[in-house]
């Protein structure tokens, strides 16, 4: 694969070992533990969340980068924890089939591969190494001209610490990258991400075994949907265990149209998304009607079948930087990428992978994040580059081609 690191990166160039703080417990940020902690390095990662992490109905294109811990490492069966899906399907609206070819994909869940991450990471570093509810509030980067070159954080809770190495991987609000790099903010795409999932034999039994090995897509003016299958909330990938993903992407104005999608049911207009439970009932009401009035009936029937679609904010953020001093930023603290790629969690954990590779290859810290940072700076260009292409393509040009090659999911580009 591309970029990929096959040798084995367990043992440091850098003597003695780093102290390495890692702000964001979320799967780049347990990637990036897991694989520092195998290097022999002394590594905490500081969640903000006073419990553990969960995503409902967050279903994710189990990327190599993305599974490549867990296969190489813990030595998982990728069988256990995701779903093979043979064919790429486009449906007509009257849901005849549009386009279909052969290809394979592997679909998991965000909360599967969350819990077996973080199962590793406490199995080998000790529980007292992922330490909840530590808001990151206020910090300071050791510099490497003094003897002291220690980077200090302060903690919402009150908690103290210093590293050698901050990685700051605390998703696309962080604090750090908005403190370093004022200018990288988020750019609206001009679109939302509807979502939701429903167990399968909640479904017609004809609509689920339709969906069950294939990603199906429909593609309308001005938007696009696709559909796929997942673990369920257990992580159980068994036939009739299964739930049923959905991803739409739909249209809204900035201002007004986007501030009355994005304000719940308790009047409070959120940034980034809305999740289940807290879009207010006529926004779920228009979601079950339009599906109704726009879309094929089998994907239709998967958006009547959920009763708490949530949704996400298309943003584009860009960065010049990645590494200040003894901080790098990891995963979409840095770049955010549309998920028309499918490689969010892919980005952040190649990042991770190359993290830990440069650390190997080099004796000196700061050349080791500045090759670090040359390489994966490029990657995240190319990757949002194909990504903003590809939205606009269904968002905004009406271009978007069943079959075109360029559109299969890949981090580094399509099919890888």
């Amino acid at each position: 694969m591309h970029g990929r690191q096959d040798r084995d990166l367990r043992g440091s160039g850098l003597t003695p070992p780093l102290r390495i703080a890692i702000v964001g417990g979320s799967l780049g940020g347990l990637t990036a533990g897991c694989l520092l902690h195998d290097a022999g390095h002394d590594v905490t990662i500081y969640e903000r969340s006073s419990r553990e992490l969960e995503q409902r109905g967050a279903g994710i294109g189990f990327l190599e980068a993305t599974s490549r811990y867990l296969a190489d490492r813990v030595g998982t069966d990728l069988d256990e924890i995701s779903i093979t899906t043979g064919h790429i399907r486009y449906l007509h609206r009257d849901d005849s089939v549009a386009h279909e070819q052969t290809h394979e994909y592997l679909f998991s869940s965000w909360n599967t591969v969350y819990r077996r991450l973080l199962d590793r990471f406490v199995a080998t570093a000790g529980a007292d190494r992922y330490r909840l509810g530590h808001e990151l509030v206020d910090f300071e980067s050791g510099d490497g001209t003094s003897g002291d070159d220690a980077t200090s954080m302060t903690f919402g809770n009150g908690a103290e610490a210093t590293a050698d190495l901050l990685v700051a991987a605390d998703g696309i609000g962080s604090i750090v990258r908005q403190r370093l790099q004022p200018d990288a903010v988020a750019q609206y795409a001009g679109y939302v991400a509807w979502r939701g999932m429903v167990p399968e034999t909640a479904l017609p039994s004809n609509v689920a075994a339709r969906l069950r090995d294939a990603i199906t897509y429909h593609v309308f003016a001005n938007s696009h949907i696709l559909v796929y299958p997942i673990p369920d909330q257990t992580g159980s990938v068994e036939p009739g265990h299964r739930l049923i993903n959905f991803v739409w992407y739909r249209n809204y104005l900035d201002g007004g149209d986007l501030d009355d999608v994005l304000t719940d049911r308790a009047g409070t207009r959120r940034d980034l998304s809305v999740p289940p439970g807290a879009v207010t009932d006529h926004h779920v009401a228009e979601v079950h009607a339009t599906a109704a009035a726009r879309l094929p009936s089998t994907l239709a029937a998967v958006v009547a079948a959920t009763e708490e679609p949530f949704l996400q904010t298309i943003y584009d953020i860009e960065v010049d930087r990645m590494v200040f001093d003894r901080i790098a930023l990891l995963g979409d603290a840095a770049f955010s990428a549309r998920p028309h790629a499918a490689a969010g969690t892919a980005k952040a954990a190649d990042d991770a992978w190359a993290l830990s590779a440069a650390l190997h290859d080099h004796g000196n810290l700061d050349d080791a994040l500045a090759s670090w940072e040359a390489a994966q700076l490029e990657v995240g260009r190319a990757l949002l580059t194909r990504t903003r292409d590809v939205g606009s393509r269904s968002q905004v040009h009406g271009t978007w081609t069943p079959g075109d090659p360029t559109l299969i999911f890949g981090l580094h580009e399509p099919g890888d």
